[in-house]
């Protein structure tokens, strides 16, 4: 009995090793094409983002400063582009959006996120998520830099005492 168990167990392990096989060996060169394509295209009636730079790098500043990044983007679809939200990946940045506006098709407008390095040092990598009427639904921006510690602020804590 335990010959037959063991004779089924390896058939069943066997039969559904081989039958395995890498679903990306099954992807046609071909069909990625005409996704890619597909993907690329500029779909009619809609507007559409299309910014000089989504990455605003303030190098090295000291903690504590402000810097303003600007993002600057050119509706480049067929109708007029509408920002509904503006959201920060982080409290420490604050974004600021053409709220209530209809940006047509050809103009110009700018995004603004104020990072405050206040309480922030080293790297810092932020982001701003917008949600606009376009095919994608949501475009990024980024904000990123080095904050300098403040040579000040000491990152020990003061030791507390009991004393009445």
């Amino acid at each position: 009995m335990k010959k037959i168990s063991l004779s089924l167990l390896i058939t069943i392990l066997l039969t559904s090793i081989s039958c395995k096989q890498n679903a990306a060996d099954k992807v046609k060169n071909e069909n990625i094409k005409k996704a890619q394509e597909r993907d690329n295209k500029k779909v009619p009636g809609l507007p559409e983002m299309t910014f000089e730079s989504t990455d605003f790098d303030f190098g090295t500043i000291n903690q504590g400063d402000k810097v303003d990044a600007i993002f600057v983007f050119t509706n480049t679809g067929e109708s007029d582009l509408i920002i509904t939200n503006a959201k920060a990946s982080c409290g420490c940045t604050v974004p600021e959006w053409p709220k209530g506006k209809r940006i047509k098709p050809g103009e110009k407008g700018e995004i603004k996120a104020l990072f405050d390095s206040k309480s922030k040092t080293n790297k810092q990598n932020k982001s701003v998520t917008l949600t606009t009427n376009t095919l994608k639904g949501k475009e990024v921006v980024y904000v990123k830099g080095f904050v300098t510690p403040d040579p000040n602020k000491s990152k020990k804590a003061k030791p507390k005492t009991n004393i009445k």
